[in-house]
């Protein structure tokens, strides 16, 4: 049903980084930095599923966590977590949000030149449950252009549902694809709190019992951030070690959608040339999406921060 290659890989620091804020990491193998204990190189031609939420138990083994951030990028909180993962010569998964990505996407190929699997977690943050499988599938398919053309090259083939609510008639669309899903094991609850300790302790307290996993966190929340270069000290404090995900192959995207990303990209620039304050907005002007009273309230998973008002394709 599915295939994963692994190889043991010591992962050292990209190279050529433009950013001089994000200084240059030296990995020394048992130099105290978490590194990378091994790389899965992952074939999606069957749409695997991974995480707690899909009862997958392959994937990792004792020991070993998958560090993954959502919504962004978000630069204040993207970049220290960036700076914090490059300190410790560690590598993680970024499942960004199509409307962020394309908003910075300087921000996205800084995240790639680290070396970090870039995948998406749809166009605008929609709750793809409570919506007709044909809208499900725009916010799907806009998300993996959008954060392509951001990039400038293939991302990943990889995905995660918001609020991890997918229903059979998406997973199938996936499957169907070729892009595999990725649910959690660890969930760090950071969008609850402001308090980086408590994402830290929740985060261990949780690896503790389960001794594996998917984590979860968000790199649009100052919490997190905060919570992360001592986090990372504790993971190698207590023998946990890191594994990276990347994909056999990067994801194909369907030129209908590419389309519409570049008309979504034209739309704010426009929007921005006539209002300055606009291009600091994440808030996305489009034409495109509508119907926003049709998806589900806010949940307690979204960020109270932002602006996450779900537009949804009109047919």
């Amino acid at each position: 049903m599915r295939t994963v290659s692994a190889g043991v890989l010591l992962l050292c620091a990209s190279a050529g980084l433009s950013q001089p804020a994000l200084a240059q990491q030296t990995c020394v193998p048992d130099s105290g930095k978490l590194g990378v204990s091994r790389s899965i190189v992952i074939d999606t031609s069957q749409g695997p599923q991974f995480g707690a939420q899909y009862k997958d138990a392959t994937l990792l083994k004792d020991g070993e966590v998958v560090l993954t951030f959502d919504d962004g990028p978000s630069r204040p909180y993207t970049r220290p977590i960036l700076e914090a993962l490059a300190a410790h010569c560690t590598k993680a998964t970024f499942f960004m949000v199509g409307r962020m990505a394309m908003s910075d996407p300087e921000m996205v190929k800084e995240v790639a030149r680290h070396g970090h699997t870039v995948a998406t977690h749809t166009w605008s943050h929609g709750n793809l449950q409570g919506l007709p499988l044909t809208k499900a599938q725009a916010e799907i398919e806009m998300g993996f252009s959008a954060v392509q053309q951001a990039l400038g090259k293939p991302i990943a083939p990889f995905f995660r549902f918001p609020y991890l609510r997918d229903t059979a008639a998406s997973l199938g669309y996936l499957q169907g694809r070729q892009l595999a899903a990725f649910s959690i094991d660890i969930d760090s609850r950071d969008f609850e709190t402001r308090d980086a300790t408590a994402v830290h302790e929740r985060v261990m307290r949780e690896l503790a019992a389960k001794r594996r996993g998917i984590v979860l966190m968000h790199d649009i929340h100052a919490s997190t951030a905060k919570a992360l270069p001592a986090l990372l000290a504790a993971l190698k404090e207590r023998g946990f070690r890191v594994v990276h995900v990347t994909p056999k192959a990067g994801a194909e995207t369907l030129a209908d959608y590419d389309a519409l990303a570049r008309q979504e990209v034209e739309r704010k620039r426009l929007a921005g040339a006539g209002h300055p304050l606009a291009k600091r907005s994440i808030a996305w002007p489009s034409t495109l999406f509508s119907d926003a009273a049709s998806v589900a309230p806010r949940s307690a998973r979204e960020p109270a921060e932002d602006d996450w008002t779900v537009n949804i394709w009109r047919q």
